[in-house]
């Protein structure tokens, strides 16, 4: 199953590695190995994430993600955006961004990265919003129970996530955002603008994907109906043909939901690559190497079932979103390491993989006791 999962991801490292080092030498493969070192380390929260929501999705739109996601994941954002950042930034058309990335590739860097204020807003704001409806959820499962029970209860009120959010933003505008480093000055509007765009963003397309999941419930639930009367006797009251149209629809929008999360966590890795490399096939290649390996181990997830035998990781993964929103917001006035932003992501999600592991072990313990109580009794 390894294999079968991870095949892709082997072929094209090696096919990638092999190319780098064609077209670039020793030293081009050195970094487009260390760049999908990067995007795997700062992502592998993104694959948990991914692994919650494909799971709900039949075989057909996770093929479909692991094919046409990927070429948006690899080509999309880690080639493309950059150059339409640099486009809209520097008022340049398609092509003169992209002879600029080539022929030009110090001001290129400069101009991605002076874009960083409003991606980090957007991006920042996206999946902060991720986190607080993660947090504010009444759930069956809570991993630091202190923490999540109280929020849980807050979260009845409506709409407070979205007014969290905009505390956060307003406060990052008006602190942050005001002295932007390496000449950016004020960038406070800018800010406020990308990151009422995440927010909006955040809320139309995970609403219609909810949306549409929920119709998907009640379609379900008829259907089990019907069978229920069929089986009785009775007539069924329409076909199941509206569900499965509705599937399409409803895997179709998470399918949407799935990539902008996606883009929202490669903001970072796309701007943090810079620091290794200012050539955009090098930044393209070694980013997109990771990103085949983060589809390889979601799919991974879900098919072993590791979410549901490890009920903790999902907070983990959501804890580490939270963290990396913070530290997307940080970094429009503070530069920080993309290392330090990689361990708080690995760091939480091993801390409740093993969470999850003790409570595994102390079911199980649990188990073995009342089995032994049972045979006692049967045998007294």
């Amino acid at each position: 199953m390894l294999l079968r999962t991870f095949g892709w991801s082997f072929g094209v490292t090696a096919a990638g590695l092999a190319l780098a080092g064609y077209l670039w030498g020793a030293e081009g493969l050195a970094l487009v190995a260390i760049l999908s070192v990067l995007e795997i380390s700062l992502s592998f929260d993104n694959a948990v994430i991914n692994a919650g929501i494909l799971r709900k999705m039949n075989a057909f739109w996770q093929k479909i993600f692991l094919t046409i996601g990927i070429l948006i994941a690899v080509f999309g954002m880690r080639l493309v955006f950059p150059i339409i950042i640099v486009s809209i930034t520097a008022k340049l058309g398609p092509i003169e961004a992209i002879d600029l990335a080539i022929n030009n590739k110090e001001q290129y860097e400069h101009l991605v990265t002076s874009a960083h204020p409003a991606i980090a807003a957007f991006g920042g704001m996206f999946l902060l919003m991720i986190f607080l409806d993660f947090i504010f959820e009444e759930r069956e499962h809570k991993w630091l129970a202190w923490l999540e029970k109280p929020l849980s209860k807050l979260g009845k009120l409506d709409t407070l996530s979205v007014v969290v959010a905009l505390v956060a933003l307003l406060i990052t505008a008006t602190t942050l955002a005001t002295a932007v480093p390496h000449g950016g000055g004020d960038k406070s509007s800018t800010v406020l603008l990308s990151g009422i765009g995440g927010l909006i963003t955040y809320l139309i397309v995970g609403g219609i994907s909810g949306y549409f999941e929920d119709k998907l419930e009640e379609e379900a639930e008829e259907a089990d109906e019907e069978l229920e009367e069929m089986s009785s006797g009775g007539k069924p009251a329409g076909s199941g043909a509206s569900a499965v149209g509705l599937a399409g629809k409803a895997a179709f929008f998470l399918f949407l939901y799935l990539e902008v999360i996606d883009a929202s966590f490669s903001f970072d890795g796309v701007i943090g690559a810079f620091a290794i490399s200012n050539d955009i096939f090098i930044i393209a290649l070694g980013l997109g190497i990771g990103a085949m390996y983060i589809r390889s181990l979601t799919v991974f997830l879900v098919r072993k079932g590791t979410l549901d035998d490890y009920v903790y990781l999902e907070h983990g993964a959501h804890y580490a979103i939270g963290a990396l929103a913070v530290i997307l917001l940080v970094t429009i006035r503070f530069e920080i390491n993309e290392v330090i932003t990689g361990l708080i992501g690995v760091v939480l999600i091993g801390a409740s993989y093993w969470s999850s592991v003790v409570r595994n072990r102390r079911l199980g313990e649990s188990s073995e006791q009342r089995d032994d109580k049972a045979e006692v009794t049967s045998g007294v």
